[in-house]
């Protein structure tokens, strides 16, 4: 199929998840990749400058082709797609359809001892292992696994799920997965001291929190993922749902009830951040990400002061973008009104705001500032109720993410509104921590001028 051809058959590829399979002339798979979006990731390997057909792929000095992905392209000459409903699945029918293939492009070059598996150790409560081949040998226990808590007889049987072809990649997705069925990971058998008990990634099996059966039950749907069987799960878990509420137990229902929905509504945008192709030069799939951190300051309702703070991935990871903080000295608000505060703060950033069709656009201009993908509010449920109604008065739709220390002050207390991407808690900690920073030094300032202070990038 020629390129012009190809470019046609790209336009009509759907904005959806899926895995794209790229086919030579002989109609051996070369390259298979997963997208958030599959016409925008596979046109984004076919510029115009591709799109006139060529006899050679270019050649720099000494005749020899200078990118990997010149080379690639020029072998192209049919492309399959497959949707999935989100990212994770799309991942895991990634990695499969690599391995089925051996596609040269997503394997050569590559040492396959830095390839990773997936481990789930035969105990009472089984962890999951992100493990080398070194470390897994002939599937036999080696010394590594050992020290990781388990003993000869309950790694002999260990259950192996892989290659994957980034060991980064697929422990994000476990991270992912993990919020929705929970497990113990410690290699002692205690919840005592566990951070992950606290936040609720470990459901507390040695802690007397979680029945035996219940916490095979959650193994069991990671299980059924890995090996791309979302939808049995669903049905399964449906049924699961309707059986405890003819039994009347209701609660039960309910744990399952909120499995389902975030199976069906999986938040998977961290598995984008890798970059999987051979080329650093293509275009990006993630694109630009703008969180957005808000928070109030001030002593008995005086000297009231809102900040807002940026972090993007302007420089790769996400990180601050201290040029886009922003000050607001509060005008209408008298008194300790946090949410009223923070409302006048919202309603100010809105009235200088790009339509998200110019989210991308050079961020120096002067007429105003792009739209965020993520609004991260500090406060509770009042903060994050008067936020739905600021954007629903200004017709937007941006996730939102309240955040407020927990009623023991050591986890966060989270609320969201909205498709909220997957976010590190020591993320979410560092941009609610950096509000907070930036907004106490302006306090700070005008207190100490005595409200003589100037107003610096303020609207």
């Amino acid at each position: 199929m020629k390129l012009l051809k190809l470019k046609n058959k790209i336009a009509k590829f759907p904005n959806s998840p899926g895995v794209y399979v790229f086919k030579n002339k002989m109609g051996e798979v070369v390259y298979v990749g997963k997208a958030t979006s599959l016409r925008d990731r596979v046109g984004s390997y076919f510029p115009p400058r591709h799109l006139t057909p060529s006899p050679s792929p270019y050649k720099g000095e000494g005749g020899q082709t200078s990118r990997p992905i010149e080379i690639m392209i020029s072998e192209v000459r049919d492309i399959e797609i497959r949707k999935t409903e989100t990212v994770l699945e799309a991942y895991i029918l990634e990695q499969e359809l690599i391995k089925k293939f051996q596609s040269k492009y997503n394997v050569d070059g590559k040492d396959d001892k830095s390839f990773s598996y997936v481990a789930i150790t035969k105990e009472d409560f089984p962890r999951l292992l992100v493990v080398r081949k070194t470390e897994l040998g002939n599937l036999t226990p080696t010394l590594s696994l050992l020290r990781r808590g388990g003993n000869a007889k309950e790694l002999k049987n260990t259950k192996i799920f892989g290659p994957y072809t980034s060991k980064k990649q697929i422990e994000i997705a476990l991270k992912i997965l993990r919020k929705i069925f929970p497990y113990h990971n410690k290699k002692e058998n205690s919840e005592k001291g566990c951070l992950d008990f606290q936040l609720g990634l470990c459901p507390g099996p040695y802690a007397g929190a979680i029945s035996k059966s219940d916490y095979q039950k959650n193994i069991r749907g990671i299980r059924m993922i890995l090996e791309g069987k979302k939808k049995n799960l669903l049905i399964k878990l449906k049924k699961e749902m309707a059986e405890y509420s003819k039994k009347e137990e209701f609660e039960k229902a309910g744990e399952i009830r909120n499995k389902i929905f975030a199976l069906q509504h999986i938040r998977d945008i961290a598995l984008i951040s890798d970059k999987p192709h051979p080329d650093p030069l293509l275009i990006k799939e993630r694109g630009t990400l703008r969180i957005e951190g808000y928070d109030i300051s001030n002593i008995s309702g005086k000297f009231n002061v809102g900040s807002m703070v940026v972090f993007d991935n302007s420089y790769g990871e996400i990180g601050p973008n201290k040029a886009r903080y922003r000050k607001f000295k509060i005008k209408t608000v008298d008194g300790a009104d946090d949410v009223g505060a923070m409302r006048e703060v919202l309603m100010r950033r809105f009235e200088n705001k790009w339509p998200a069709s110019t989210r991308g656009d050079d961020r120096s201009s002067t007429r105003g500032w792009p739209l965020p993908n993520l609004i991260l509010l500090d406060g509770g449920a009042g903060h994050l109720n008067m936020a739905r109604r600021i954007l629903k008065n200004y017709k937007l739709e941006i996730p939102l993410l309240a955040v407020a220390k927990g009623p023991t002050r050591k986890k966060l207390d989270l609320r969201t509104f909205g498709n909220v991407p997957e976010l590190d808690q020591n993320i979410i900690e560092q941009i609610r921590n950096e509000a907070h920073r930036f907004a106490i030094g302006y306090h700070r300032k005008l207190r100490s001028k005595g409200f003589l202070g100037g107003v610096d990038n303020l609207v």
